[in-house]
């Protein structure tokens, strides 16, 4: 199964988070969604992107996290995804993009609990669209995961337990030493996942 983002017609459902706006509206979620370009992406394609007037830091996150760019499956009308063992790919470009000493994530949020994939960071290419695309494997391994934020604390679900029932997945920047400025864009976004195992 694949699962693919192309933005050929849109930014289909691609937002940023911007928790500070959260907070002043109640403790009510606040998903900006991002602007979608019709060409100048891969190859010329559609993209989309979003920049720092649409996020802020999410303080409960440990450590503090920005949540750039982001997507829900219930968004869509989608059940959770299992996704042990899947590969992701992804061009990611920024455009006066000052990191402050932050790296890129990919993460997932599922039963109650956000992983970061913090074994593999991702390269953001600065100006240009990279040359080919940048692809992480989603290993069950914790030791290659950080485990920021729980809804069952003081008993954090497990990471096989978050990957078995995927509800949102994004990119994160962590690490900052100040305000993430800038934009950045995202095309040809991709999920692969294994093929199934026989008996």
């Amino acid at each position: 199964m694949l699962i693919h983002n192309s933005f050929d017609k849109g930014p289909e459902g691609w937002c940023s988070y911007d928790y500070h706006a959260s907070i002043v509206a109640g403790g009510h979620n606040i998903f900006i969604l991002t602007t979608w370009a019709r060409q100048g992406g891969v190859a010329n394609s559609g993209y989309v992107w979003a920049d720092h007037s649409r996020w802020s830091t999410d303080t409960p996150e440990r450590p503090v996290s920005i949540l750039p760019l982001l997507f829900y499956r219930h968004w869509i009308n989608e059940d959770p995804l299992d996704l042990r063992g899947a590969e992701v790919s992804v061009y990611l470009r920024g455009d006066n993009l000052d990191l402050g000493d932050a790296q890129c994530y990919f993460w997932v949020v599922g039963n109650g609990g956000r992983w970061h994939l913090t074994s593999q960071p991702l390269t953001i290419s600065q100006g240009v669209w990279a040359s080919e695309a940048q692809r992480v494997t989603l290993d069950n391994d914790p030791s290659r995961w950080h485990n920021s934020w729980s809804g069952h604390i003081p008993n954090p679900k497990p990471l096989e337990s978050v990957l078995s029932r995927v509800v949102s997945y994004g990119f994160s920047f962590v690490g900052m030493r100040y305000e993430v400025s800038g934009r950045l864009s995202m095309d040809e976004f991709q999920i692969r996942l294994p093929a199934p195992a026989h008996p």
